[in-house]
């Protein structure tokens, strides 16, 4: 058999202008041209001011200025590595090869590191525009699509630190190949397929989050590709799901290389001890707190407030919250469904949102985290179509239609600029994100913990002892914090103080070689002071 039979037997029966007629019905060359350029200068007039912020202790230092690998650019010994690698607990050659580019250009000035995020952020958002209107025609409801993708305040996170590079780069892959997919559907070409697959792949070797992304491309065959339909009319269940069948055997390759990424994710989180076990999180409080963040991340779509580089997992979540957030799911989840055949674009927009914060929704519990917002730069563009064509439905037969929906997109898209370009400015050095992070966070220990690290690391040390203590009221067996503090408090002078810290450290990680060798120089300190004394 050949290999394009594989990929092209099963779609015998699809009308040729099923996947063509959306697209000829689009925006002529001129209009898509100043939209394009439009929605460039205006992500580029927002987001260009990180170019101007300093590198985070909070993983930049791993992945670029404390990275040995990174730091010394693209070499063939450091290209190996990044193919051979799963340090920060992932498996991800193409956001290694990235910033060792970046390096290798700019060094490490972090202006270009942070500028190279907000092209690839503008150059997603462009290719999403053009997917949308590939697949729908809709010129309108494609580029408020576009703009809010490019300038929601919840994307700011994967923007503005260097270290989500995976991010804005997985975004980058998601929505070429979907586009190239989408010229595959209407074109039948073999190398179209190919060369899909292999950015499917390199998507995955920047971040595992493309893993739903097969799932994706089956819901756009749904709406609006139309190919479970196997004709206008007569359409049996049987042959809906000979076609589904049809439709899911095309996408094998996909979802192979999707379980092999799983597969290596899970091999590499728990190679960095990165996951977390069931005796520290047990699985109903997983469940709990992934309804709730669902909700959460709908509420902040529509209303981005206290946006955090951290949410902490919660010690105790109130039942009616959980039970508030699952009826909401579910009401939603219904009233969608029943409106399948009138609203089709609620039943793609709503599964894209549910389906693609699966892997980062918390049931595998990476990190101390209840939820980020860099986890919705992908799934929050279901929620957009929602948006976008609901609206745009909703207001059929008002009269002066197309001038209110032009006055409605421009309020929001303008509101979600300016709320982009205040976020924005938190993220311009250490102590302005934890400040503002600890503001909307209450007992957040991990960002007081950074926050004494930047502190102690401009020689404000009594700034990094009050934030030390805090990390150690809210969690009294912080290891690095016991330790960190008597660093301070040694450097202050008060060796008592951090003698006991040192050796409480030593109580939590018997092991720790550092934590040792700073209580004997402790020790050897007082020693001296004790015989100068006498």
């Amino acid at each position: 058999m050949k290999p394009e039979t594989f990929f092209m037997r099963h779609d015998n029966h699809i009308p040729a202008d099923s996947v063509t007629k959306p697209f000829q019905k689009g925006a002529g060359a001129g209009t898509l041209v100043i939209i394009s350029l439009a929605l460039v200068v205006i992500t580029l007039a927002v987001y260009l001011q990180v170019g101007n912020h300093q590198f985070l202790n909070f993983d930049d230092d791993v992945y670029v200025t404390n990275n040995p690998h990174v730091a010394s650019g693209m070499t063939a010994r450091n290209i190996l590595w990044a193919f051979t690698s799963v340090d920060a607990a992932n498996w991800h050659p193409i956001t290694w090869l990235s910033h060792m580019a970046d390096v290798q250009l700019y060094g490490m000035d972090p202006h270009g590191h942070h500028l190279t995020n907000v092209y690839i952020h503008t150059v997603s958002a462009l290719l999403l525009l053009l997917l949308l209107i590939r697949l729908s025609g809709a010129v309108w409801p494609s580029a408020f699509v576009a703009a809010m993708f490019a300038l929601h305040p919840l994307h700011v996170e994967s923007v503005a630190w260097v270290a989500e590079r995976k991010d804005v780069l997985s975004g980058l892959f998601w929505f070429l190949t979907l586009l190239l997919y989408c010229a595959y559907v209407a074109k039948r070409k073999l190398s179209l397929y190919l060369l899909s697959l292999i950015s499917f792949v390199l998507g995955l070797m920047s971040k595992p989050m493309l893993v739903t992304l097969p799932l994706v491309m089956l819901l756009i065959d749904y709406w609006p590709l139309g190919r479970f339909r196997c004709g206008e009319q007569g359409v049996g269940l049987g042959q809906i799901s000979s076609r589904g069948t049809a439709l899911f055997k095309e996408k094998i390759p996909f979802f192979l290389c999707s379980l092999l990424s799983g597969i290596v994710t899970i091999y590499a989180q728990q190679n960095s001890t990165a996951m977390r076990s069931l005796e520290e999180i047990s699985f109903w409080p997983r469940i709990e707190n992934a309804l709730i963040a669902y909700v959460k991340y709908i509420a902040n779509t529509f209303w981005p407030h206290d946006l955090a580089i951290l949410y902490p997992f919660p010690s105790y979540i109130p039942l009616w919250q959980v039970i508030g957030s699952l009826l909401i799911l579910l009401f939603l989840s219904v009233a969608i469904f029943r409106s399948k055949d009138q609203q089709p674009y609620l039943v793609l927009g709503w599964l894209w949102f549910l389906v693609t914060l699966i892997p980062v929704i918390g049931l595998v519990q990476v990190g101390g985290q209840s939820m980020a917002d860099r986890y919705s730069y992908i799934p929050l563009t279901g929620l957009f179509i929602m948006a976008a064509w609901g609206v745009w439905d909703l207001l059929k037969g008002v009269k002066y239609r197309q001038s209110v929906l032009a006055l409605l997109a421009g309020v929001v898209i303008i509101a979600s600029a300016a709320l982009t370009w205040q976020q924005l400015g938190h993220w311009q050095d250490n102590g302005s994100l934890y400040r503002h992070t600890l503001r909307v966070t209450p007992d957040n220990f991990m960002i007081n913990y950074n926050l004494g690290l930047a502190l102690q690391a401009d020689g404000n040390l009594d700034a990094a002892v009050y934030q030390y203590r805090e990390v150690l009221r809210i969690n009294p067996n912080h290891a690095g914090a016991h330790n960190n503090l008597g660093s301070a408090l040694a450097i202050k002078g008060d060796l008592d103080a951090a003698i006991k810290e040192f050796q409480e450290t030593l109580r939590i990680r018997p092991n720790n070689t550092r934590t040792r060798s700073n209580l004997e120089r402790a020790l050897a300190q007082k020693r001296l002071q004790e015989k100068g004394s006498r």
